[in-house]
């Protein structure tokens, strides 16, 4: 049997896997997606009901997640690195969405939801990057030098925020800045980093909707005319950690949608 250090990244047996937003949606197919592939997955989250019993369904550890919190993403980082290859892979996709625009009926769009958005969405990556990074840094290389990937998820308006969208765009539009300087930053210690931009994906963002408004969204994809799966998000997320020459970049994943102005 080949020793950890021999591995290639590309093989998840034994390695340390920590998804944060992992309860539901697109982080929990993510999650599945991994252990499915022998990894020892760390799920993160809020809901303890829930992620509990995705960790027992894929053999893992659910870990008591608040993104804005750095004690419980340190935890969740020290979880992952207990695997026996250590932790070497990270994936954020925890977030949350708010609409407000910037001069509304009411006034002024709000400092304190701006900066919400803000702790949730591009700090709570960052967190994830920084803690995921330093726990990587000590692993042992593999085969091929890698230490370790980091995949941020990002969102199509990051590129085409819409009405409404200024706090979350803003947000989006972070994450995927990080990506590229992170990646020039983390190379020498064989740390790659990567993004995720989805387009409208079936997740529990749009349970708010009826059937019928889901089905209008995603009849503005041009092709496939619908919603995205939360396993063809989990399976590009495979895909792109799996390509060793895949770094310092952000991938659509959205039918070849454009958000519109509203």
């Amino acid at each position: 049997m080949a020793s950890p250090s021999s591995l290639s990244v590309t093989d998840f047996a034994g390695a340390g896997v920590v998804v944060t937003g992992a309860t539901s949606g697109l982080g929990a197919a993510t999650a599945r997606l991994f252990a499915s592939h022998g990894a020892q997955v760390v799920v993160c989250g809020r809901n303890e009901a829930k992620g509990t019993a995705l960790a027992e369904e894929i053999g893992g550890v659910f870990a008591h997640v608040d993104v804005r919190d750095e004690d419980s993403m340190r935890a969740a980082m020290d979880l992952g690195a207990r695997a026996p290859r250590g932790l070497r892979v990270a994936v954020s996709a925890a977030g949350s969405a708010i609409i407000e625009k910037t001069l509304g009926r009411s006034g002024a769009h709000s400092r304190a939801s701006f900066t919400d958005q803000l702790e949730t969405n591009l700090v709570g990556s960052f967190t994830l990057l920084t803690m995921a990074a330093e726990a990587m840094s000590g692993n042992a290389p593999e085969s091929d030098g890698s230490r370790g990937v980091i995949a941020l998820t990002s969102s199509v308006a990051a590129y085409e925020g819409q009405m409404g969208q200024l706090a979350y765009a803003a947000s989006k539009g972070g994450v995927n800045a990080m990506v590229l300087p992170a990646a020039r930053d983390l190379a020498r210690h064989g740390i790659r980093v990567l993004g995720v931009a989805p387009g409208v994906f079936d997740t529990p963002f749009m349970d708010v909707l009826s059937d019928e408004a889901k089905s209008g969204i995603g009849a503005a994809v041009p092709f496939p005319q619908r919603l995205g799966h939360a396993g063809e998000f989990a399976q590009l997320m495979h895909s792109l950690i799996s390509n060793p020459m895949l770094n310092g970049e952000v991938v659509r994943l959205d039918g070849a949608l454009r958000l519109g102005m509203r």
